[in-house]
């Protein structure tokens, strides 16, 4: 057993039961960087990770020693560099395809102070990076601070959103699995399948995923 708290190199390790622990970076970057790592490189005796916004929760193994784990996890989080960060920019993207026709598309950029044009080559430009898997089946909260494509989510949610809508809230972009309420603003659609249970992997993105979007010109 390890004790209820312990602070280390920037990140606060709790246990969460007999066997679980979550684990708290002391910021965002920190928690997409040790997601990145444990992918990498697994920690021996953890058997799940679920990150969420600002924490990542571990599941381990029957039997093991808690406080070995948490060693070995401590060593994983100091393992993260500022270099190591750069290379993981560099892993190839999911490319998903966009027709900026969103029905909140001018008013987002009004937010935010900038043209429509604008807002595309920002969202198009950026590298995203599936923080975590929320809200719905395959939906990816995708973060990409230097975007800089912050607005609040809609005063009041929609009671539908189609299927492949591609919004912005809080930080963050997504793109809508299927069909369902929702409050986030919509700059786009794609035609990109990101939940299918035929496949061998239903979901397209999974936490650590890097997305870019590109334009897709609309029909003639």
């Amino acid at each position: 057993m390890i004790g209820d708290v312990v602070n280390e190199s920037g990140v606060t390790i709790r246990q969460a039961g007999d066997r679980a622990l979550l684990i708290e970076p002391t910021d965002r970057a920190g928690v997409a960087g040790f997601i990145d790592q444990l992918r990498d490189n697994p920690v021996a005796g953890v058997s799940d990770v679920l990150p969420a916004a600002r924490t990542v929760l571990l599941t381990l193994y029957p039997g093991v020693d808690v406080s070995v784990v948490t060693r070995r996890l401590r060593a994983a989080f100091d393992a993260i560099s500022e270099r190591a960060a750069q290379e993981l920019k560099d892993i190839a993207a999911v490319e998903i395809p966009v027709r900026y026709d969103g029905v909140d598309l001018a008013e987002t950029a009004a937010l935010l102070g900038i043209s429509e044009r604008e807002l595309i080559s920002r969202h198009t430009r950026a590298v995203w990076r599936c923080a975590f898997i929320g809200f719905a089946p395959g939906f990816g909260y995708l973060e990409a601070p230097d975007a800089e494509l912050t607005v609040p989510r809609r005063e009041q949610s929609r009671t539908a959103v189609p299927a492949g809508a591609v919004a912005l809230a809080a930080g963050y972009s997504a793109v809508y699995p299927r069909s369902s309420p929702g409050g986030w603003r919509i700059i786009g659609s794609t035609s990109a399948t990101l939940w299918d249970l035929d496949r061998s992997e239903p979901a397209l993105l999974r936490p650590g995923t890097r997305v870019r979007f590109t334009v897709q010109e609309a029909s003639a």
